[in-house]
């Protein structure tokens, strides 16, 4: 349907943020923080850009339609707030969120690989998590049903936010620089491209971990007796 399409147009983060200079303007980062809060801290916030919008943020930085101080700020309180809303609706609610079948949010199967992210990371998937898509929405609701200790949990959500929002929005502000000066190209124009790149890149960490469990060096059953 035509309003569908339209809908979704507003998921490029280009016209996303465009969008929202227009009818924000100096208040842009209020709606920019609202973002990555919805989409870190709301588990309706599942489908919105994440990875992508904090890369195209830096390009607009870099060009000066952002001011790149602003955009970190604001990105670092939604992702952190958003984790430590994400943990208190899980440790508040608990299971009870995970076992209907028919919920269209909170499916099992729609949680259940945060939650085996979970269970094989430990304390390290609440900085994991930040840089998979999807995962990052429902870990923190995961961890804070799971009951790990709220100062642990706030710890390694600050840095994993600080982690994730320098990375990729001062990748999009320098080296978006330095790619536009070697191709002779403007990112700008070519916005679906780098979200190509930018959601690939997201999900090489947990692919390249999958293939050293899958295909890593195992323990000889000979060295497992001796220990």
């Amino acid at each position: 349907m035509e309003w569908i399409s339209e809908y979704l147009q507003y998921l490029n983060p280009k016209i996303l943020i465009d969008t929202l200079l227009g009818i924000f303007g100096n208040w842009v980062y209020v709606a920019l923080w609202f973002i990555i809060f919805a989409e870190t801290g709301l588990a309706v916030g599942f489908f919105l850009p994440g990875d992508s919008l904090l890369v195209v943020s830096g390009l607009f930085a870099a060009a000066h339609k952002l001011n790149i101080y602003l955009v970190l700020i604001s990105f670092f309180l939604g992702s952190v707030i958003g984790d430590s809303t994400g943990y208190w609706t899980g440790r508040v609610m608990g299971k009870r969120l995970f076992n209907r079948e028919d919920s269209f949010i909170f499916k099992p199967s729609r949680v259940e690989k945060a939650h085996a992210f979970f269970e094989k990371y430990g304390v390290k998937t609440v900085i994991l998590a930040r840089f998979v898509p999807i995962v990052r929405t429902f870990a923190p609701i995961v961890i804070g049903a799971a009951e790990m200790p709220y100062r642990t949990f706030f710890t390694f959500s600050v840095i994993g936010g600080l982690l994730w929002i320098c990375s990729m929005v001062l990748a999009g502000y320098f080296l978006g620089g330095v790619i536009e000066t070697a191709l002779g190209i403007k990112l700008e124009d070519h916005i679906e491209k780098v979200v190509i790149v930018v959601v690939f890149l997201s999900l090489l960490p947990p692919i390249i971990e999958f293939l050293k469990h899958r295909y890593g060096k195992k323990p000889e059953a000979a060295d497992v007796v001796e220990s």
